[in-house]
């Protein structure tokens, strides 16, 4: 893996590079995980993809839902998908290949719609999930292990505790409506009891196949998300 902030320009060479970027959040997760979860979890699946150049990561994200929690930064779809597009276009001036890896749920209709926009210009650019099949939704057991494995010094575990875990299509119209808070005071969607950083190494690890995978087929869909 090599990495675009450490290195020097007369590193890179152009036409030849895959570039691995990945897109996070600042919002909260909770009374137990730090602020930047999202692009924690996804600097670490892009770090291990295999043949790209790993980039700084782009940390900020659309979080709105989020807002009525104190430390949440959002700077909104439409910025997010503007940034987005600026970016595929200034990088693909030299990078053969941008994926955009998102850790963050809420990102993804800005990513959708940039990556669709940079494809219609002929940009090869594409963009896949963090995703755990079955996972819970938000600060529960499942990003909780993903942290305990990935940085456990920044776990407050004592301070982990259960929110609504009702399912997240029963969720949705209030979270839409009215945001996080309206469903979980504590900002917790799921349940982290039961966390551990064993479950956490194998749900990255999982990730990780998944993901490279999708990057060795390089197929996206008509979102640009790889497959």
């Amino acid at each position: 893996m090599s990495n675009l902030g450490s290195s020097v320009w007369s590193d890179r060479r152009n036409g030849t590079d895959t570039l691995a970027v990945p897109v996070g959040s600042v919002e909260q997760h909770g009374p137990h995980l730090p602020l930047d979860t999202d692009t924690t979890i996804a600097v670490a699946v892009a770090a291990q993809l295999t043949g790209t150049v790993l980039a700084p990561a782009i940390a900020y994200g659309a979080s709105g839902e989020h807002e009525d929690f104190p430390g949440t930064v959002s700077i909104g779809a439409a910025a997010l998908e503007s940034v987005l597009i600026e970016y595929g276009r200034s990088s693909c001036r030299w990078a053969a290949r941008v994926l955009f890896v998102n850790g963050h749920g809420g990102n993804a209709q800005s990513i959708a719609n940039a990556v669709r926009q940079l494809r219609f210009e002929a940009r090869d650019v594409v963009w896949l999930p963090c995703a755990v099949p079955g996972g819970d939704a938000h600060a529960g057991r499942t990003e909780t292990s993903l942290l305990l494995h990935i940085a456990p010094d920044r776990v407050r575990l004592h301070r982990a505790e259960p929110g609504n875990t009702d399912p997240m299509a029963q969720l949705l119209p209030t979270l839409r409506a009215e945001g996080v808070r309206a469903c979980s005071p504590n900002g917790v969607l799921g349940d982290p009891t039961g966390a551990n950083a064993h479950e956490g190494e194998q749900l990255l690890a999982a990730m990780v196949v998944r993901s490279n995978s999708a990057v060795a087929r390089w197929k996206p869909d008509s979102d640009g998300m790889l497959t």
